[in-house]
């Protein structure tokens, strides 16, 4: 009978696994409701922004911060400024780890838990693998066009909904 609980725990996690390798990139929309991912933006100040991006294990790093570039822009076009710059910008990874726990000899396929550390007590084996999501933040301050002259870290926005735009925005359909 032991058997077959394990069994059903095994095919169990494996399906979990598969499902968790199909997830798709966390698309370029506000944060809102239980996901958790997207952006968000909040106004400090006239002229001073926080702005987020939060992706799903799916999402690169990459994306995180061209989407945080990309809401940036789009703050400072929606307030009436053409150009911005980053005040502050870091990006965080939060990384966990997820194990399968074999078991020990004469307890296969024991269950899931997690934990951070590999563990192999008295010939038991766990299978780990980091799942890590990003996210992305900055304050930024928009700049008036006789200021962004003046300022070499100016950032145009047009120009980044020009060449970020089309990376998360859905292709306009005919």
């Amino acid at each position: 009978m032991s058997n077959s609980i394990g069994l059903r725990l095994s095919v169990v996690a494996a399906a979990f696994v598969l499902l968790a390798g199909c997830e798709t990139a966390a698309p370029y929309h506000p944060r809102a409701g239980t996901s958790g991912t997207g952006y968000s933006d909040e106004q400090l100040a006239g002229n001073r922004y926080r702005v987020t991006f939060t992706g799903n294990l799916a999402t690169r790093r990459e994306t995180v911060e061209s989407y945080l570039l990309l809401r940036s822009a789009e703050v400072a076009l929606k307030a009436g400024y053409r150009h911005f710059l980053f005040d502050t910008r870091d990006t965080k990874a939060k990384t966990i780890y997820h194990s399968d726990f074999v078991g020990w000899p004469g307890w296969p396929g024991y269950g899931w838990y997690w934990h951070s550390w590999p563990y192999e007590p008295m010939g038991g084996r766990a299978d780990s693998f980091p799942e890590t999501r990003y996210e992305a933040y900055a304050e930024i301050v928009l700049l008036t066009d006789d200021q962004a002259k003046s300022e070499a870290r100016a950032i145009n926005a047009q120009e980044v909904l020009d060449h970020i735009g089309p990376l998360a925005y859905p292709a306009a359909k005919p």
